[in-house]
């Protein structure tokens, strides 16, 4: 299981889930609306998800019905072409 930032971190990308990541695995690039998290590379450790002042951080197998969307967005994200943290 992974964890997945949902549709509250659109535009507000406040960055306090990627100061706690032990596995800088929460990427963003410069133009991106939210940030996303490695789904291989997250160790589970849900430090993001307290932190998170939007709320806006779910174990995948809890992601509001009204937001399974992102679970595929955060599968999908090119991390590659990226880089860990907030990169705004």
């Amino acid at each position: 299981m992974t964890y997945i930032i949902g549709k509250s971190c659109v535009d507000i990308m406040d960055g306090s889930c990627v100061d706690v990541c032990p596995v800088d695995c929460i990427y963003s690039k410069p133009g991106d609306n939210q940030l996303f998290i490695s789904p291989d590379e997250c160790i589970d450790c849900a430090a993001c998800e307290p932190v998170c002042p939007e709320n806006a951080i779910f174990p995948e197998d809890q992601v509001p019905d009204d937001q399974k969307d992102f679970i595929k967005l955060n599968y999908d994200y090119d991390y590659d072409d990226s880089e860990p943290g907030k990169n705004t």
